[in-house]
């Protein structure tokens, strides 16, 4: 029998830590441990099968010692698995006295609880197993009753009774009384702070239970994972935060914590009513948009555009050509007269030094139009071959803008373009007449 005890000792600590799944209840272990009683009358009547059920002195083996031990873990909405091994010695088989017979079984077991958190705790239990009577063994059906009364949160008294039908017809049909001692545990309390994990909202950090677990670090009533500022006693209004000034501003979020402002400038007053805060304002006291911080935007030129929208601010335009200056027809015919003025050497693209003056004179003129765009065009007479002229026509036209640039004009402003001997303004057939034709031209790109 003591081999028998150890054997079944281990089987039951496999089947029962195997068998149950993973919980969260709080103390979702149970062991249970004291005396069993077996019943096998009647072995054979149906009809009367229940018949004098607790006639304890006529019926039941006893076997005087802890003869049963069982172990469960809750798996969630009352419901619990387990195993349950038990010992016993067979006596009495219904009526019939019979020679000390050895009875051990091992069950697996599947119990509801129809309350919880309650000191008297009823509950079914459905189940299978297998019974040994004198080492004839045969797999039962087990279904019973009962319940567990706590004397405290972890130790109780459990009693049950219940009913192990035989697969095979050798055997042993009969019921089971269980008593014995029952004790709760597995509850975890990380932080310690009194409040189970499965109930703890904040499982690692001491904390209250009126705020299921959680801290109010700063005592404002406010719970920690609710507190903008945790750590600051605030109202509720603000989150838990405090707002000094009073500007229904947090002062976490108050830029201007010690002035009250408005919500919308994050705090902060606005004296000119701009919507640029005080503090970024350059202007506080003069209303102005925000892409000036502030300020009224300026016109240097005075010419009705405002720099922020003048190509030209710092020289007088219209506003139908955004602040700058438009080139006339004035100042074309001018720009023109001084162009064909231009001297290169013979059928070269070389600028004659001579020409330096007008060449300043040029650029003068187009710095006072710094948006506006021209091309510099160069022209021939007919003499010589067109292709020649055409190749004439280019390098000088290209000689000219690149002097242009090289003094400082934007090479932006400037193409450059070859009409060789296609656009006289004058007769290629007199001597006057050719020397006209022979000409550069700036003219505005419109």
């Amino acid at each position: 029998m003591k081999h028998l005890s150890k054997l079944l000792m281990a089987v039951l600590l496999f089947v029962g830590i195997n068998s149950i799944q993973a919980q969260d209840e709080n103390n979702p272990w149970q062991v249970s441990f004291g005396a069993n009683a077996i019943d096998t009358y009647p072995t054979g009547d149906g009809s009367s099968f229940g018949n004098e059920l607790f006639n304890v002195n006529d019926h039941w083996n006893i076997l005087p010692s802890i003869s049963y031990l069982a172990v469960s873990k809750s798996v969630g909405d009352g419901f619990s698995v387990g195993a349950r091994g038990s010992l016993n010695r067979i006596t009495k088989l219904g009526d019939t006295k019979v020679d000390d017979l050895s009875h051990y079984a091992i069950d697996g077991t599947i119990k509801y609880a129809f309350l919880k958190n309650t000191v008297v705790d009823p509950f079914i239990e459905v189940g299978g197993g297998y019974t040994w009577v004198d080492e004839i063994g045969a797999g039962t059906v087990n279904a019973g009753i009962g319940a567990n009364f706590w004397f405290t949160e972890n130790l109780g008294l459990t009693l049950q009774t219940g009913y192990k039908h035989a697969f095979e017809d050798y055997g042993v049909k009969h019921w089971q009384h269980l008593a014995g001692i029952a004790v709760k545990f597995g509850g975890t309390d990380t932080d310690d702070d009194g409040i189970y994990d499965k109930d703890d909202a904040c499982p690692e950090v001491p904390g209250l239970e009126a705020f299921n677990g959680c801290p109010d670090a700063d005592g404002d009533g406010i719970e920690d994972s609710k507190d903008s500022c945790p750590n600051e006693a605030g109202s509720a209004e603000m989150n838990g935060c405090p707002d000094a000034d009073g500007d229904g501003v947090a002062d976490k979020d108050d830029a201007c914590p010690s002035e009250a402002g408005l919500a919308n400038l994050a705090g902060c007053p606005d004296a000119d009513g701009d919507g640029v805060a005080d503090k970024d304002d350059e202007c506080p006291n003069e209303a102005g948009p925000s892409e000036n911080k502030g300020c009224p935007w300026a016109d240097k030129d005075s010419d009705g555009v405002l720099d922020k929208d003048d190509n030209c601010p710092d020289v007088a335009g219209t506003v139908a050509n955004n602040g700058c200056p438009e080139v006339t027809e004035e100042v074309q015919k001018q720009l023109n007269d001084y162009a064909k003025t231009i001297l290169f050497d013979t059928g070269k693209s070389s600028i004659k030094a001579e020409s330096t003056a007008v060449m300043v004179d040029i650029i003068r003129i187009l710095g006072e139009y710094p948006t506006a765009k021209f091309s510099v065009e160069g022209h021939t007479d007919s003499q010589g071959g067109a292709k020649t002229n055409q190749v004439l026509s280019e390098s000088r036209a290209n000689a000219v803008r690149d002097f242009l640039i090289a003094e400082g004009i934007g090479a932006d402003r400037l193409t450059a373009s070859g009409y060789g001997e296609d656009r006289p303004i004058a007769n290629n057939k007199t001597s006057k007449g050719r020397k006209e034709n022979r000409r550069v031209e700036i003219n505005l790109i419109k």
